[in-house]
């Protein structure tokens, strides 16, 4: 195969995610009875008499008659809180997942030749690996509840029913795991191959698209606390906290839940923690990326070369076809 130029690589480039979450809306059961009834969480609303805590910036310069009235004040806030009722003492959170084929062809490309290059390097990948490792990571972390976030800390028992719902079928198929036993640093479970294969057949073309419904069980004790998604807050308003509800439920983002299922990447260095597959594996909360272009394991590094036909290691493939998977505009800017 000839090799084109890096200058043809197209201006207009994007690519469909293929794994499509749902918003993840939020429920109280109790855990010996979490398969019966379950009662939708509302948010609520307090109003609380803080201090104020925050590091002041001109302690140096600030009059000391001043600074010690301004940290004597009260810190008012309005809040938004949600927390399981005082006779449940278990979150269900329901979420769907659609699992897409066609990763090798982009949703819009203005290049011929290069379109006709990455084809033939994302039907190579496929043809080796059919996709079996991104699945299998997929697949455990479906079934260890990492999309439950600060939900999963401190719960006693964590179980995750999915069900593939298969239109060829009367019944569905249904897998029950145990997260806490299934982990969250690695991605060798035995446990979850069935799902995995799944998700790889959608992935790979095998089957058009998979549908699963997906219902977690967390046991955090009754009258406890949980944890929607919190709003961004641009502007200060009567509320300095916003948490994220739908059809008047407690949820979770579909964007919160999908960066929990792509939490797989840990071929940036040995013997790495997994993070997010992200262009430049961005760690916002740690305020670093772990894929510098300077190091050369960027996405877009990697994609050029993978696209152009050039050879990468097998796990810089995984890399590069799990952000196709993730979905993006990745065409070359002329700015």
């Amino acid at each position: 195969m000839a090799k084109i130029n890096k200058s043809s690589i197209p201006s207009v480039l994007a690519f469909e995610k293929k794994l499509v979450p749902s918003d993840a809306q939020l429920f109280a059961v109790t855990w010996k009875q979490r398969t019966g009834h379950a009662q939708a969480l509302k948010l609520q609303e307090k109003s609380v008499r803080g201090t104020i805590s925050n590091r002041l910036k001109t302690v140096k310069e600030a009059d000391p008659a001043k600074l010690d009235a301004s940290i004597e004040n009260a810190n008012i806030q309005t809040v938004d809180y949600c927390a399981l009722p005082n006779d449940k003492d278990t979150l269900q959170v329901r979420f769907t997942l659609k699992v897409l084929s066609g990763v090798q062809t982009p949703s819009a490309c203005n290049g011929q030749d290069f379109q006709k290059t990455y084809k033939a390097a994302a039907e190579a990948y496929i043809a080796n690996s059919q996709f079996s490792e991104l699945a299998q990571r997929y697949a455990t972390n479906i079934a260890n509840a990492r999309f439950l976030w600060r939900n999963r800390v401190g719960a006693e028992q964590i179980q995750v029913v999915v069900k593939h719902i298969n239109s060829s079928s009367e019944q569905p198929t249904v897998w029950t795991f145990d997260a806490k036993a299934i982990g969250l640093q690695s991605f060798d479970s035995n446990e979850v191959q069935a799902l995995a294969q799944v998700i790889a057949d959608s992935l790979s073309g095998k089957t058009e698209f998979a549908l699963l419904d997906i219902e977690a069980y967390s046991q955090l004790g009754e009258g406890q606390e949980v944890y929607p998604s919190e709003e961004l807050v641009t502007e200060k308003g009567d509320k300095s906290k916003i948490l994220y509800e739908t059809d008047g439920i407690a949820a979770l983002h579909s964007q919160k839940v999908g960066n929990a299922l792509r939490t797989i990447d840990t071929w940036y260095e040995q013997d790495a923690r997994p993070i997010a597959v992200e262009v430049y594996g961005s760690v916002t909360n740690q305020g670093t990326a772990y894929r510098k272009p300077t190091d050369k394991k960027d996405f877009y590094t990697l994609f050029d070369q993978f696209a152009l036909g050039e050879k990468l290691e097998a796990n810089d493939e995984h890399y590069v076809m799990a952000m196709l998977v993730r979905g993006g505009v990745f065409g070359l800017s002329s700015k």
